[in-house]
C-alpha cells in the first residue's frame, strides 16, 4: 500500500463489544503493581483497540511540566530515550493543555508535530487523567495519513480513565516500595556510618552508602578550614575510582560555598548555565551540595554532581539533608578518635621517654655495699611507678639504704618520687641519722606543699664494721628479718612524710648476723590480688622467705616475684610491687 493512500479504520464496535472490552482491560490493568509490567500491559490492551506499529507512553513532570517518553513500541531507543517535550510543545503537549485527545490526519499539515520518525503521518495523543490531574499521555503514530478513527480515539479516550488510575496505583506502590527501602537504607547507613572511626574508612563508607541512595558521577566531601576560610577535599571519587585531584573552595565560592553559607542544600540543575560552579568537568551537567552541620557549625560540605542535566530532585535533595547531618556526627567522631589516637600516641612516646628517665634516675639494683648482697626488684604497676629505691654513700664503707612508696600511681606519683629521690640524694653528704634524715625530708615536703601526695619510706643506715643497721620507718610495711629459719618483723614504725608537722619517728638498731635475711618491701607486693580478691599478705611472704633462706639472694628475689606473680594468675599488678633483699655476709 502507498503511504500516501487513506487507510480505512477498522469497523465500529457494538455495544456488548465495547462493555466487554472496557471489563477484561480493567481486570488486565488492576491485577499488577509492578510499574514496568503495566505499561506493557497498557501497550497489549490499547493493541486491542487500535492495530498500531508505533507507541509512546509519557509521563508528565508536573514541577518542569515537561513529558518523558516511560515506554514505547516501534521508536528507537536513541531517539526517545532523552526526549523531553513541554507541554507547550508538539501534539503530545496540546493533549495536555486541552485535557482532551488530539486527532492528526496527516502530522505534516500540523506545524507543532515533533519528528522522532521521518515515515510517520498520523497522530492520535490521548492525555490520561487520574482525579482532574494530567499525569501523562498515550501517543499512537502510524506511517499513514487518516490512520486513526473518531471512534478509537472515544475508546481510547474511555480506556484513558482506568489506564491513568492503574498507573497511578502502581507508582504509589513503587513510591511505597522505593520509601520503604529508603528508610531501611537509611537506617543501616546510620548504623554504619557510626560503626567507623578511622577517618579514611569513613569517607570510603560515605561514599558508598550515598550512592545506594543517591546515584552520582562525582563525589566529594569536603572540610571546612576556619583558619584559612576554605573548604579543601578530603575525598574525591569520580566513576568509583579516585581521583587525583584536590582542590580548594573558599568559604564565598562556588555552590559548595553557597551551601554553606544558606546552611542548607543547593541544587544546579544546568552548570553550563550557572556562573556558581567551579572546577566544572567536561561532562558535568548538574550538581548538589548539602553543608555538614555538628553543633550549629558547619564542618564541610557534600559535594554530588551528575553527568545528567536536571539529575537531582527534590526527594534526591530530602535524602541528603536526612544523611548530612548524620555525616557531620560520623565525621567528627572520627576526627576526634584521630586526635585521641595521636595524643594517646604522642602520651606513650612520653611515657617511654619518662619511663627510660625513671629508670636512670634509679641506682644499680645490686649495689656493692661491703658486708653485705643487696638485690631489688621494681615492678610498676602502670607504665611509670610511684615507688623508689636508693643507696646513698656515707663514706668509704658506710651506706644508707632507702625504699619508699609516693601515694598515688603513674606519672605524678613518679614525679613527687624523683623529687622524694633528689631531696634525699642532697642530704645524704650531710650523713645524718635516719630519724634525722625523716624529720628533714618531711619539713622540705612540706614547704613544697604537693596537695594530696606523701610518701612512705624506710631509711636505714649500715655500719660494716659493727655490722649494725639503724633502721627508722615512716609507714611503711615492718621489715622481715630471717634468722636460723626463724622469721619475725623488726618493729620500726612512725608516720608517712609530707603530711604532718613535727612528725616523730623511732630509730631501731639491728645487728647481722651471717646469713642473715632481711626484707624491705611496697605493700605493692603482699597486697596483690588473686581472682577471688584475696591478697598474697605477709604470711605468705615471710613462710616463703624462710623456705629460701638458705639460696642466694638473686635466686631468692626471683622466687619471689614468681610466686607473687602465679598467684595473680597473670592480672596486671594493682600497685607498684618492690622488694629491697639483704643477705649479710
Amino acid at each position: 500500500m502507498d503511504s500516501s493512500e487513506t487507510v480505512k479504520s477498522a469497523p465500529p464496535l457494538e455495544l456488548t463489544e465495547l462493555l466487554g472490552l472496557l471489563l477484561e482491560a480493567s481486570e488486565r490493568l488492576n491485577t499488577t503493581l509492578d510499574l514496568d509490567e503495566l505499561m506493557a500491559r497498557i501497550a497489549e490492551t490499547v493493541k486491542q483497540v487500535v492495530e498500531y506499529e508505533i507507541f509512546a507512553i509519557l509521563l508528565l513532570n508536573e514541577k518542569t511540566q515537561e513529558l518523558r517518553v516511560r515506554f514505547s513500541v516501534g521508536h528507537p531507543h536513541d531517539a526517545v530515550k532523552d526526549l523531553c517535550i513541554k507541554v507547550t510543545e508538539g501534539i503530545v503537549g496540546r493533549a495536555v493543555q486541552k485535557r482532551r485527545p488530539v486527532l492528526v490526519k496527516d502530522v505534516k499539515e500540523d506545524p507543532a508535530y515533533i519528528q522522532t520518525i521521518p515515515a510517520v503521518r498520523s497522530e492520535l495523543a490521548v492525555p490520561l487523567i487520574f482525579k482532574n490531574h494530567v499525569i501523562g499521555v498515550l501517543d499512537l503514530e502510524a506511517p499513514w495519513p487518516g490512520y486513526f478513527s473518531e471512534q478509537q480515539e472515544s475508546l481510547l479516550e474511555l480506556l484513558a480513565g482506568r489506564i491513568a488510575a492503574a498507573l497511578e496505583n502502581a507508582r504509589l506502590y513503587r513510591r511505597s516500595l522505593r520509601q520503604a527501602r529508603t528508610l531501611r537504607l537509611l537506617n543501616e547507613t546510620s548504623r554504619e556510618l557510626s560503626s567507623v572511626l578511622v577517618l579514611n574508612e569513613l569517607l570510603r563508607k560515605i561514599a558508598t552508602l550515598t550512592k545506594r541512595l543517591i546515584h552520582y558521577d562525582r563525589f566529594a566531601v569536603l572540610l571546612a578550614d576556619e583558619a584559612t576560610r576554605t573548604f579543601n577535599t578530603v575525598i574525591s571519587l569520580k566513576q568509583d575510582q579516585n581521583t587525583p585531584e584536590k582542590f580548594t573552595v573558599r568559604y564565598d565560592q562556588g555552590v559548595v560555598g553557597a551551601a554553606a553559607g544558606a546552611r542548607r542544600p543547593v541544587v544546579v540543575r544546568d552548570v553550563t548555565a550557572d556562573p556558581r560552579p567551579v572546577f566544572v568537568d567536561a561532562d558535568m551537567r548538574s550538581e548538589l551540595a548539602a553543608p555538614l552541620i555538628y553543633r550549629d557549625r558547619v564542618i564541610g560540605v557534600v559535594d554530588l554532581v551528575s553527568t545528567q542535566k536536571d539529575y537531582f530532585t527534590e526527594e534526591h535533595v530530602r535524602l541528603i539533608s536526612t544523611l548530612a547531618p548524620q555525616m557531620a556526627v560520623a565525621l567528627e567522631n572520627a576526627r576526634l578518635y584521630e586526635r585521641v589516637v595521636r595524643s594517646e600516641a604522642r602520651m606513650e612516646r612520653d611515657l617511654d621517654r619518662a619511663r627510660e628517665i625513671q629508670t636512670h634516675l634509679m641506682p644499680t639494683p645490686a649495689p656493692a655495699i661491703a658486708g653485705l648482697d643487696v638485690r631489688v626488684r621494681f615492678r610498676p604497676a602502670r607504665e611509670l611507678g610511684g615507688d623508689l629505691y636508693d643507696f646513698l654513700a656515707y663514706g668509704k664503707d658506710r651506706h644508707a639504704l632507702a625504699i619508699g612508696d609516693v601515694s598515688g600511681k603513674g606519672a605524678p606519683a613518679a614525679l613527687y618520687g624523683a623529687l622524694v629521690m633528689g631531696t634525699l640524694r642532697s642530704l645524704a653528704p650531710q650523713r645524718l641519722s635516719p630519724c634525722e634524715i625523716m624529720k628533714k625530708l618531711n619539713t622540705l615536703l612540706l614547704e613544697r606543699k604537693i596537695e594530696a601526695h606523701f610518701v612512705t619510706l624506710t631509711y636505714s643506715v649500715w655500719e660494716p664494721k659493727t655490722r649494725t643497721l639503724r633502721i627508722a620507718n615512716g609507714g611503711m610495711p615492718l621489715p622481715i628479718l630471717v634468722r636460723s629459719r626463724r622469721v619475725h618483723a623488726i618493729h620500726a614504725e612512725g608516720v608517712p612524710l609530707g603530711l604532718l608537722d613535727h612528725a616523730e619517728h623511732q630509730e631501731t638498731l639491728v645487728t647481722l648476723e651471717k646469713g642473715d635475711l632481711l626484707a624491705m618491701f611496697s605493700d605493692g607486693l603482699v597486697e596483690a590480688n588473686d581472682v577471688r580478691r584475696q591478697e598474697f599478705g605477709n604470711r605468705r611472704l615471710e613462710e616463703l622467705l624462710r623456705e629460701l633462706a638458705h639460696s642466694d639472694v638473686p635466686a631468692i628475689v626471683e622466687k619471689v616475684f614468681q610466686e607473687v606473680g602465679k598467684f595473680e594468675q597473670g592480672r596486671l599488678p594493682l600497685d607498684d610491687e618492690t622488694l629491697m633483699l639483704i643477705k649479710a655476709r
